[in-house]
């Protein structure tokens, strides 16, 4: 997840600060089943602080153990971690450990790539044989000699979702805190004479005092999602008119069934031409039916429609019982 991977960048850069070394843990392969899959990383430190989790708990003491001697002779190891006969982990996994530093250039790249919203690759070049490898991202412009290594683990990560919350009550800032520690990137719109801080939404990257015409012409992408809980039916339709043309992934409305009926006839009302596409996105009450009553349980229900939405998967997506009427 490009989450996991911006805090590994984020804080190998700053331990290069204080001149502590890293190694960079990615798990290439996985033979059965396990807690996580291939493409998760983690890292280490020289003083055996360790960033993220490569699995439940079962791995990482083993693989804190064989770090050392990457640390010691500055070179790459592979191993293979087998759960079925230790913790029940019920797969054996490939591990790469390697020394991992990066230049002023690659931080750059890296921040540039996210910021840009670019899908970034990571390929993992190792050898079973010589038990070595080496991960080379698509940011980095550095070459690589890898004729060495048989086996490439490809991974692309997708740009971070990008949930636009338009509204300032309790509830958005509830559901502003769950998505972020989701991963998420957060931006809140407001109407231009509000008077919330950025500091009102914790995690929140952005806070935006604008006119709902404006949101329009904000610069959305498939990676990105638009939750309207504005707890006015007029401002709902402002909003809803005025992304219309939006290519988002997640389109989700607060409220009861029969209040997003009528905002959808009052939608067809506005644009008779309307594409259907845009009606069939709304979720609307916005949330898994979860029986949802609180700002809390609510937020759980939304952030988990969303993931359902994102990853295909087939559950039942309305009805959420809302306090909110």
């Amino acid at each position: 997840m490009l989450h996991e991977l911006k805090n590994i960048i984020h804080t190998v850069y700053k331990a290069k600060q204080h001149k502590i070394k890293a190694v960079l843990v990615t798990v290439v392969g996985l033979d059965g089943s396990s807690y996580r899959k291939p493409g998760v990383r983690m890292l280490i430190l020289e003083n055996d602080e360790m960033i993220g989790a490569v699995s439940g708990g079962c791995v990482e003491k083993e693989i804190l153990k064989q770090s050392q001697r990457v640390f010691k002779t500055g070179k790459a190891l592979l191993i293979n971690y087998d759960g079925r006969y230790r913790l029940g982990c019920e797969g054996i996994l490939t591990i790469l450990i390697e020394p991992f530093d990066i230049s002023e250039n690659f931080y750059s790249n890296f921040n540039n790539a996210v910021k840009q919203r670019d899908v970034i690759t990571i390929e993992s070049h190792y050898s079973l044989t010589d038990r070595n490898g080496i991960s080379i991202f698509s940011f980095d412009k550095k070459k690589q000699e890898n004729s060495a290594y048989t086996k490439v683990f490809k991974e692309e990560l997708k740009p971070e979702f990008h949930l636009y919350i338009l509204g300032v009550e309790h509830d958005a800032v509830v559901l502003c805190k769950y998505a972020v520690m989701t991963g998420w990137k957060v931006t809140i719109v407001a109407a231009p004479l509000n008077t919330n801080v950025i500091e009102d939404f914790p995690g929140a990257s952005n806070l935006m005092k604008i006119e709902a015409e404006e949101v329009g012409h904000l610069k959305m992408d498939k990676h990105s999602g638009v939750m309207i809980m504005t707890h006015s039916f007029v401002k709902d339709l402002k909003y809803l008119l005025t992304i219309t043309q939006q290519p988002i992934a997640y389109l989700g409305l607060l409220g009861a069934n029969k209040r997003t009926e009528k905002l959808k006839e009052q939608l067809f009302d506005y644009q008779p031409d309307l594409d259907f596409e845009f009606i069939e996105k709304i979720n609307g009450p916005a949330g898994l039916n979860i029986g949802a009553i609180t700002p809390e349980e609510i937020a759980i229900s939304i952030v988990a429609e969303v993931l359902a939405i994102l990853r295909n998967k087939s559950v039942q997506l309305t009805n959420t019982v809302s306090i909110y009427g």
